[in-house]
């Protein structure tokens, strides 16, 4: 039995004919008859009382006609949804968004999504780069925003941003003034950091390790904005991308670029490569690709 079964069931009785059902339908009437005679083999129940050429439901027939009204109901419903859904009228989307990246770079581009599929919902949850990268990974997130290189090889991506760390430091520090810092001229200073779920309380650790040393941190956040009033209350020194850079109060703090190591800060947007992703997911993939740019 399937939909096409109950279709030619459902016009026969509405027409209570064969004949008229088969005009109906654009079939052959043996082929319908066929049909409607398979499906009450199948059940083992008569469905239609037949005389002439007129048909009549029998007490089984009405029963099934009823459901079958709302299994035909329900159907068009779905491939009307689907549809939509192909059409990118409708959809959801769950992404992930790291704090300190989701106002530099992504409230116009929900807008503009928006306007193009306003039915397409968009629900952001907001979590360090680690978490997101978990979260996509697991499913409970269609798309993401991590810091690359991703650690997984079930990721797909592309990058938007290619910046490099700063440091950032009270302007009395005895480092203020100059042009550009090697890391290993921090080993004395206390670290202000993003808290361990995210990528770069790892990678700014990482790097300090390489350069000879172990880091003194004495306060974790999850702001950047937090960390950048630390650093201008003067109780640690610490490492932010340049995007961010450039929202900080320069007055009341100093940037300056680290080389020995250039501590790399690169943004993709990810998603599981080996998942089905939905029409939605798709087209914000694209759309996001021709806002932002490729940049690999």
């Amino acid at each position: 039995m399937d939909i096409r079964h109950l279709q030619y069931f459902l016009e026969v009785a509405r027409q209570q004919s064969f004949t008229k059902a088969a005009e109906v339908l654009y079939i052959t009437q043996p082929t319908i008859s066929k049909t409607v005679k398979s499906l009450e083999e199948e059940l083992g129940v008569t469905l239609l009382d037949r005389y002439g050429k007129q048909v009549q439901l029998t007490d089984a027939g009405h029963v099934f006609f009823r459901q079958a009204l709302e299994i035909e109901k329900s159907f068009r419903s779905l491939s009307s949804e689907l549809d939509d859904l192909m059409n990118l009228k409708k959809g959801h989307l769950r992404i992930g968004l790291p704090p300190m990246v989701g106002s530099s770079f992504f409230p116009m581009i929900i807008g503009e999504f928006h306007k193009a599929y306003p039915q397409v919902s968009i629900q952001l949850f907001e979590d360090g780069a680690k978490k997101v990268e978990a979260d996509v990974i697991s499913g409970a997130l269609d798309i993401g925003v991590a810091v690359l290189p991703t650690v997984d090889e079930l990721l797909d991506h592309f990058v938007f941003v290619q910046e490099k760390l700063n440091l950032l430091v009270h302007p009395s520090h005895p480092l203020a003034e100059k042009e550009s810092v090697a890391l290993h001229e921090l080993e004395q200073d206390a670290f202000v950091l993003f808290r361990e779920d995210f990528a770069l309380h790892d990678r700014i650790i990482a790097a300090c390790q390489q350069a000879g040393f172990q880091p003194r941190v004495v306060y974790e956040s999850s702001q950047w904005d937090l960390l950048s009033a630390m650093v201008a209350a003067n109780l640690g020194v610490a490492l932010l991308p340049e995007t961010i850079c450039r929202e900080v109060d320069h007055m009341r703090v100093r940037i300056i670029p680290v080389i020995e190591p250039v501590i790399p800060w690169q943004l993709g947007m990810i998603w599981r490569k080996d998942r089905y992703l939905s029409f939605a997911t798709r087209e914000w993939i694209g759309f996001t690709q021709s806002m932002l740019g490729n940049r690999e």
